[in-house]
């Protein structure tokens, strides 16, 4: 199964996790989408959008049309969220639509620490 890690990480982790990979030469189990900040993610990442994203788990490419009959709403406001989606790396195109590459997606949010006052 091909799952993929979507998770707040700097350009300097995602280069070094890179690094670490390409040295060991063991492919990893899992892909990561990185966001640079909790900002980003949170601002693509919305309830619709995540939405779509697990509608398309593991089905292959697929029309704007299907994934807004998967998801219940209206294929213009669907367009406008894979758009997003595909400008931001988390959606792919392919030949016969979009495709979200994976089987399984997890969301890896930073912790956050309590604000005293």
């Amino acid at each position: 199964m091909k799952t993929a890690i979507l998770k707040v990480q700097s350009f300097d982790e995602s280069l070094a996790d890179f690094a670490r990979a390409w040295k060991s030469g063991v492919q990893e189990t899992a892909a990561t989408i990185a966001f640079a900040t909790p900002e980003l993610a949170r601002d693509m990442l919305t309830p619709k959008r995540w939405h779509i994203l697990k509608s398309l788990c593991g089905v292959g490419a697929v029309s704007i049309g299907d994934i807004a009959r998967r998801v219940g709403r209206d294929a213009d406001s669907v367009s406008a969220d894979v758009a997003a989606m595909l400008s931001a790396g988390v959606l792919e195109r392919s030949q016969d639509g979009v495709i979200f590459p994976y089987d399984d997606v997890s969301l890896d949010l930073p912790t956050i620490g309590r604000h005293t006052v």
